[in-house]
């Protein structure tokens, strides 16, 4: 018998630091349209986290997969659904991790990590403010360095 791995491939990340990452959602053993049956399932259910506010989703079928497209107010974001066969594994998943022919409720993913830039230095205390926080005196005054 077949072991299908149910793979979910989007994009994570925000800026330069947007990258593709994958996850196997699941395995499933039994054949091809099981896997796929499964695997629409899946597709059909999933919340990207991005975009926040969606305005269009159209699920695709490509070949042994799905192309998740949601469309927001400023761009459009892809995730794309995948089966295929597990050839070699070196850590085979235990078998409460397997999907067999009995329905079984739909799983959460973890939300994709986003890497966050750091956090700007905060300013001196010593430096004069007004009553919204804004410096009296610009940083900038008084440099030598600057043109």
């Amino acid at each position: 018998m077949a072991t299908w791995g149910l793979i979910l491939e989007t994009t994570v990340g925000s800026g330069e630091h947007k990258h593709t990452e994958a996850y196997v959602m699941a395995h499933v053993e039994g054949g091809r349209e099981m896997a796929l049956a499964e695997l629409e399932r899946r597709a059909r259910a999933y919340t990207p986290e991005h975009p926040r506010s969606p305005k269009r989703r159209r699920l695709f079928r490509d070949g042994d997969g799905f192309l998740l497209v949601v469309d927001g107010a400023w761009q459009s974001h892809a995730t794309r659904f995948s089966a295929a066969e597990l050839l070699d594994d070196t850590a085979r998943p235990a078998a409460a991790e397997r999907v067999s022919d009995e329905p079984v409720a739909a799983e959460v993913l973890p939300a994709p990590t986003q890497e966050l830039p750091p956090p700007p230095p905060s300013p001196s205390p010593t430096v004069e403010r007004d009553e919204d926080g804004v410096p009296v005196k610009p940083a900038w005054l008084g440099r030598t360095d600057l043109p």
